[in-house]
């Protein structure tokens, strides 16, 4: 096991400090051997109660120590008045105590040589100094190099290794491939409750993170065999830079993760702030992150699971596209709708798997995917199960899904049941069930499939979005390893730039920009015009927005003309002006960079002009990116189209503008830390060229 290193920077609300000690690692924490209950107690559902009856019921081997004065002995086992009276140093004490007693208690174990601590209560309140109660703990904790647990929290329960530590009830447990981290306790205990015969080897609620943090036992968990998914609910990130490298080493071992942000609402963020007491962060930051690292963002706890289950099978697409088998007309109409809102693509299969199709089906029935393989003429059990095997033999398809609804009134031995077994024994493809209605969805029969290993996705939406998960893992995984830069590093300044100091940056990195001159006068515009050759833009460099003050001209085409525009906007908006060489209309395209707090540079790139911010059609990234991620960001915007040509127009130069997109990409990583943000509005994008027509940056040292 690698120790992992525990170390929380400031939470940016609360008031504790960067640069704590690093602690040991966390195997005392989440697989001790030896626990002590501070607190333990023989009131029905209390906290200490249920703490030791699940350590107990739990199967937890080593020792355990009820720690109570007012106890001899709880449930059979020797109780001590006080941490210090242990008969040795344990590994892990567990503070079921009230928030007042948290202080001394942890003192006391903390002298008496535990290694770890877990804290159920809300560590609200402060000592009669002022210091907030949760800062008193978390510098105890660092002192001694002890990890913390909580508080506000609910605990753990490490599946697989037999430790449940946790002071409210949750039910028994099958070990398995799934590991979640939640800063809610209330979805913790709801996922745990899950119907679906989901198999966890560690469960955290994480609570306030006092000093062991998300990535800790994200970084934790990866090290074990078991772990096939991690999921993660998530409001904060209170250590960036080592979130980001455990998201890097469960993309280096190869394991999905599925995360559920909250905190993208004005409201949702100041309730992050009050509960978790750390800023949630902006969502287009996250987007990029998660991106950068192939995290896959679900939208609810159903879509989390769905996601979930599908991954824990272990079997991953070979292809992105999905094949489709149903009883149902309708509901395959409602599955192309679907695939079409949430983009899961739907191939065309092969002549040779039509033929095969047009065998098994009833006259009439369409032979192309998805299937409605509902009919009268044959087994039923047989026509799926065929239907379902041509689709998985076609190379196009990468999962095969039977989407049914799989309500009480079938057997469990029914043709349903059966068919989809059947083909999942035939394939190494991903097969599951799809369920249309999750409240009908019979817990016998998805008994019987999940305990063969095929998924139950509970839900048309949720369950494709799932789907459209897993056929991101196999593209992600496919574009193999970054390429080299196209530009080399250069030291980028870290004050304010002006219009032509900006666009002289982008030329150095190979982005192509107008010839330009500042002017102040307008027989200097005259002269730079000449130089430049007309026709000519002028522009004011005196506004940032220039079209919002009437600041720009477009196609000036003698000096005559060049003459009447600069006197007119000298007199109104001031003296410098820009004259630039004209760019002939295209697509407009917007470049941005900013320097988020936490995360460092976060790019964007999207609609551009005048409709910038109407639009809203961008996508984030974290720099640097290569080509193949540049078209991957350009795919998913909805302009995307017009890149191909419309009505009959030309193409545009898509490799250029994947070009450009990839050289600012790496300008924005060299400028870390040195400048705050960068707009480049607009790019115009035509059929055989792509220019940076404006921009300006804002430096860090301002």
């Amino acid at each position: 096991m690698t120790p992992s290193p525990v170390n929380d920077p400031a939470s940016p609300v609360g008031g504790i400090q960067e640069g704590s000690p690093p602690l040991v690692n966390l195997h005392p924490l989440l697989n001790p051997a030896s626990v002590s209950v501070v607190g333990a107690s023989e009131r029905p559902g209390s906290v200490g109660d249920l703490t030791l009856r699940q350590l107990i019921s739990g199967g937890f081997s080593g020792p355990i120590y009820p720690v109570n004065p007012g106890y001899t002995e709880l449930h059979g086992i020797a109780s001590f008045p006080s941490s210090s009276d242990l008969p040795s140093p344990v590994d892990l004490t567990v503070l079921a105590v009230a928030n007042h007693l948290l202080e001394s208690e942890m003192e006391k174990a903390i002298a008496s040589g535990t290694r770890a601590v877990t804290i159920f209560a809300s560590c609200h309140g402060a000592a009669s100094d002022g210091t907030p109660l949760r800062s008193r703990l978390k510098n105890l904790a660092d002192a001694a190099g002890v990890p913390v647990c909580g508080g506000n929290g609910m605990g753990f329960l490490n599946v697989e290794d037999s430790v449940r530590v946790c002071g409210f009830y949750q039910p028994p447990l099958m070990p398995g491939g799934v590991a979640f981290i939640s800063h809610s306790g209330s979805l913790f205990s709801a996922v745990l409750h899950n119907r679906r015969r989901m198999g966890f080897n560690l469960v955290v609620s994480s609570g306030l993170e006092i000093n062991t943090t998300m990535d800790h036992y994200l970084d934790w968990v990866l090290d074990k065999a078991s772990t096939r998914v991690v999921a993660l609910f998530l409001e904060t990130v209170r250590n960036p830079d080592r979130f980001r490298a455990a998201l890097s080493k469960a993309e280096a071992v190869g394991v999905p993760v599925v995360a559920l942000k909250v905190g993208t609402s004005p409201g949702a963020q100041a309730a992050v702030a009050t509960h978790s007491e750390a800023l949630a962060g902006e969502t287009p930051t996250f987007d990029a992150v998660f991106a950068a690292h192939g995290v896959h963002k679900v939208l609810s706890p159903d879509e989390l699971l769905d996601t979930v289950e599908l991954f824990a099978a272990g079997r991953r697409a070979t292809a992105a596209g999905l094949g489709a088998v149903h009883d149902s007309g309708g509901e395959r109409a409602l599955l192309f709708d679907t695939a079409h809102r949430v983009g899961v693509p739907l191939p065309t299969v092969a002549a040779e798997t039509s033929s095969k199709l047009q065998q098994i089906l009833d006259p009439g029935l369409e032979p192309a995917n998805p299937v409605d393989a509902w009919g009268t003429g044959r087994n039923a059990e047989d026509v799926f199960a065929e239907s379902l095997k041509a689709l998985a033999n076609d190379p196009s398809i990468g999962a095969v899904a039977f989407t049914v609804d799989l309500t009480p009134e079938e057997k469990p031995d029914d043709a349903y049941s059966s068919a989809a077994l059947t083909v999942h024994a035939a394939t190494e493809k991903p097969v599951m069930l799809i369920a249309n209605l999750s409240s009908a969805v019979d817990p016998v029969q998805s008994d019987v499939l999940r305990s063969s290993g095929i998924p139950v996705l509970e839900g048309t939406e949720t369950a494709l979005r799932a789907v459209g998960h897993l056929f991101d893992h196999y593209r992600r995984a496919a574009l193999g390893p970054n390429p080299p830069r196209l530009s080399r590093p250069r030291d980028v300044p870290s004050t304010d730039l002006d219009e032509s100091e900006s666009l002289e940056l982008l030329e150095q990195y190979g982005v192509h920009t107008p010839r330009s001159q500042l002017v102040e006068t307008v027989d200097g515009a005259v002269v730079a015009a000449r130089t430049i050759g007309y026709p000519v833009v002028v522009k004011t460099a005196e506004f940032a927005h220039k079209s919002d003050v009437g600041g720009v001209v477009l196609n000036v085409k003698d000096e005559a003309g060049l003459r009447a525009v600069v006197t007119d906007i000298q007199i109104r908006l001031g003296d410098k002006v820009v004259v630039a060489s004209y760019v002939p209309d295209g697509l407009e395209i917007a470049l941005g960079m900013y320097t988020d707090a936490q995360f460092g540079p976060i790019c964007t790139v999207g609609a551009g002009g005048t409709l910038v911010e109407i639009l809203d059609d961008h996508s984030s990234f974290v720099p640097p990116i290569g080509p193949q991620a540049a078209h991957g960001l350009l795919d998913r915007l909805r302009l995307r189209p017009i890149l191909d040509g419309v009505r009959g127009g030309a193409p545009l130069d898509i490799e250029g503008l994947v070009n450009i997109v990839v050289r600012f990409s790496e300008l924005a990583a060299d400028s870390d830390g040195r400048l705050a943000s960068i707009d480049v509005n607009p790019i115009i994008v035509g059929p055989t060229s792509v220019v940076a027509v404006d921009a300006l940056a804002k430096g860090c040292d301002d």
